[in-house]
């Protein structure tokens, strides 16, 4: 039996239904749902949670956002719509209470905007346009009461969006648990740490690593990337986007896996960290003893236990990561320069490349 999950609409698809809706409720009366059009050709329909005529050129209309079967911090919050008409014939969109403000440059809405992206500008636009009358314009404010919560469990503080949730979406339709959009959410910051004028970038899989990177390093925050499993991708995305350089430092339990060429770190997907540590460990001198003790580690810092026990870990991991370094820059067609840092949860400093040896003063190591 093929079962098939629910779509959903993004945040833009919903403050479009919101707007359209509330211009509707001064020209006739409040409605219970609309038709929107779609950067993708599509129309469809969506539930209006309640709206209501506030005076005779004033309305506002609330929508929940419904992200189908994806997973989506902003599912079931609600987005209001409040539009003014005006009669200069012109669409005006502006953020209000729990929409994020851009602070940071390399984001597709200037610094000082509130965070709506184009697509849902343009989205927006259309709606309200398919129900004004000749002449006529309209001004809309979009709210999110519950926005400033909701973006804690997203990356926009470290994107530099500020106070709220990003209005999002490129064709108003969420697929359904989809990998896509969740790799999309990663790349901006690569594009702010360009526009911020770093020509080195930092890779960190995850927040470990972000804070690896601060405390210990002294790394400026705009310079850190997060790649999350997604390492492959990001660096595809580095090499599209024209960066030259980029230092990948990271706790052993992920960077490992890239020595076997296990590009989305996952455990899901793949997981040879015994296997790669333990060969690694042969190869610098290891004993047979050793090298079954690290088969059977439960975790990497199990297996740096003992490593360290044996005297093995500066040339265990630093083999490691001058392989990591090979495989990586094959997989960019040594478009970028590469250095690898692989370290502890404490931030010690377990093995690193040549070429990170080099770059040891920029990483300010303490």
């Amino acid at each position: 039996m093929v079962r098939f999950l629910k779509y959903g609409i993004t945040t833009g698809a919903t403050a479009a239904a919101a707007s359209k809706a509330a211009v509707i409720a001064i020209l006739d009366k409040p409605v219970d749902r609309v038709v929107i059009p779609t950067p993708i050709g599509l129309r469809f329909e969506v539930p209006v949670k309640s709206c209501r005529k506030i005076s005779a050129d004033t309305a506002e209309a609330i929508v929940v956002k419904d992200a189908g079967q994806d997973i989506d911090v902003t599912d079931k919050m609600e987005i209001i719509a409040t539009v003014k008409l005006t009669d200069d014939g012109k669409v005006i969109i502006k953020s209000g209470l729990g929409i994020g403000k851009v602070t940071k440059s390399g984001l597709q809405v200037p610094i000082g905007e509130g965070a709506i992206n184009p697509v849902p500008r343009s989205m927006i636009t259309e709606a309200v346009k398919e129900v004004l009358p000749a002449g006529k314009g309209v001004e809309v404010t979009i709210t999110a009461p519950e926005g400033a919560n909701i973006a804690k469990k997203t990356m926009n503080a470290k994107l530099g969006i500020q106070g709220g949730i990003s209005i999002l979406g490129t064709t108003g339709v969420v697929k359904p648990l989809s990998l896509e959009a969740c790799r999309r959410s990663l790349v901006p910051q690569i594009d702010v740490a360009l526009a911020r004028g770093y020509k080195r970038i930092l890779f960190v899989p995850g927040n470990i690593g972000e804070r690896i990177a601060k405390e210990k390093f002294n790394v400026p925050e705009d310079a850190i990337v997060q790649t999350g499993d997604f390492v492959s991708y990001m660096f595809d995305k580095a090499v599209e986007k024209g960066v030259k350089e980029i230092i990948l430092l990271g706790h052993s339990g992920k960077l490992v896996k890239l020595a076997a060429r296990i590009f989305n770190t996952h455990h899901k997907v793949g997981d040879a960290r015994n296997e790669v540590v333990a060969s690694y460990a042969g190869a610098a001198g290891a004993d047979t003893k050793t090298i079954n003790q690290l088969l059977l580690a439960n975790t990497t810092d199990e297996a740096t236990e003992i490593l360290r026990q044996a005297n093995l870990v500066e040339a265990t991991y630093e083999r490691i990561a001058q392989r990591v370094n090979q495989q990586v820059s094959d997989r960019v067609e040594n478009k970028i320069k590469i250095s690898v840092v692989i370290v502890a949860m404490d931030g010690r400093v377990l093995g690193m490349d040549e070429n990170a040896r080099c770059n040891k003063p920029w990483l300010k190591l303490t």
